[in-house]
């Protein structure tokens, strides 16, 4: 079976450095840090009192307030980066074959912030069930927003949402790319989305000893690689591609930022939370997209890590990353972009391939930032763009994502020439 080549044609973003794509990279590049004091809720009984949240972001910009009321921050957040894809995409929706346009978003935990407030509601009403909305379930469901996005654009191709915690939107690249390799869909609008920052969310990774208590100096909180790393910080947004066939592609004159070869999906079977220590999971999916895509270790150029700065989940993709590719790691430039966004969780795969694609264009790789003490057990000959951005004309890279319950997702981008 001849498989369809599969590009990349639209780019959208709703980030903590960035509202749009052109804003997020420019601040990736400079090594913009979008850690803050939490402001939409009181910290004063929680450990970790800091957070990336979005900055002058007006869900009013893309919807008028009724519809708006009627949806999650999380749908929001894919609503505006969705609008932008499209638009830099230039495509004219009238002229295209909407039986063959999907739409898959991953979400990690959907609707929190309904769900919180909808919880307090109910028990502020005595638990009384007339208190519900009616649009309390559709606010929460992971799916919502894919569906929103279908009727919005009229987009009847293949619809639905991928949930795998943090690999989430990598899950949902990986589908809406073999999708169209399968020649079952010829354009996907495909990312992801997540909303976490409210009580129940923030109280529930503290409760699990997953993010960084660093109050005092939260602006250096996210310090993946660095020793003294002591847990992720927890962000939002949404990140959209257009992914689209090549040939449709070509025929219609589009701006094309990059080819998609392969993506490799794993999983640890090892531990609801934690991965291996030797990284065999992450070890297996880069190696498989490295396989599918018919090259060899030696032509890897980047890799955008997982990197969420915490103790173990560090080592270990530093470990699969030594294993794999032994000497010609140090060859590559490996870097975290996580440590100017934070862990935008179910979303963050999306993002942070819109910036493995853009370094692929662009010739340059974005910092990560806050390294102080590099970790002893990290190779001290690799390149992790520390603290600068490394220009520097790359053909390939890995943008690589995990979850908890071990899922993993290694993508394989390719620069478009």
């Amino acid at each position: 079976m001849n498989l369809k080549r599969v590009v990349i044609t639209g780019l959208g973003a709703v980030t903590p450095i960035g509202n749009n794509v052109s804003d997020y990279w420019n601040s990736l590049l400079t090594g913009v840090n979008g850690a803050n004091l939490i402001t939409r809720f009181d910290t004063e009984l929680y450990k970790t009192k800091f957070a990336c949240e979005l900055k002058g972001f007006d869900v009013l910009d893309y919807l008028d307030n009724k519809e708006a009321r009627k949806m999650d921050p999380c749908s929001h957040y894919a609503i505006a980066a969705t609008a932008e894809a499209i638009a830099d995409s230039q495509l004219d929706l009238s002229k295209t074959d909407l039986e063959r346009f999907g739409v898959i978003l991953g979400t990690g935990i959907g609707g929190i912030i309904s769900v919180s407030a909808g919880f307090h509601d109910f028990f502020a009403q005595d638990k009384n069930p007339r208190f519900i909305s009616p649009f309390f379930i559709p606010k929460v469901l992971g799916d919502i927003t894919a569906g929103i996005i279908s009727i919005k654009y009229g987009l009847k191709g293949p619809n639905y949402a991928t949930t795998s915690a943090c690999a989430s939107s990598g899950n949902a690249i990986a589908d809406a790319f073999h999708l169209i390799q399968l020649g079952k869909a010829t354009m996907m609008l495909t990312g992801g989305t997540e909303a976490p920052i409210v009580d129940l969310g923030l109280g529930g990774f503290i409760a699990m000893h997953a993010l960084s208590t660093r109050n005092d100096d939260y602006l250096t909180a996210s310090r993946p690689f660095d020793k003294d790393r002591d847990g992720f910080v927890m962000g939002e947004g949404a990140g959209v591609l257009l992914l689209e066939e090549y040939e449709n592609a070509r025929a219609r004159g589009a701006k094309i930022y990059a080819e998609l070869l392969a993506v490799g999906l794993t999983a640890d079977a090892f531990h609801i939370t934690s991965p291996p220590a030797n990284g065999e999971g992450a070890y297996n999916s880069m190696k498989l997209a490295i396989v599918d895509a018919q090259l060899n270790t030696t032509d890897i150029d980047h890799i955008n890590t997982h990197g969420t700065s915490t103790p173990a989940g560090d080592i270990a993709e530093c470990n699969a990353i030594a294993n794999l590719f032994g000497e010609h790691a140090p060859k590559m430039v490996i870097n975290s972009t996580k440590s100017m966004t934070g862990h935008l969780l179910g979303a963050a795969a999306a993002v942070e391939a819109i910036a493995t694609i853009l370094a692929l264009k662009e010739g340059v790789i974005p910092p990560t930032i806050n390294q102080f003490n590099r970790d002893p057990a990290i190779n001290p000959n690799w390149n992790l763009a520390e603290n600068k951005a490394v220009k520097r004309g790359i053909n390939t890279a890995i943008c690589n994502s995990f979850g908890f319950g071990g899922h993993n997702v290694s993508m394989l981008f390719k620069k478009f020439i």
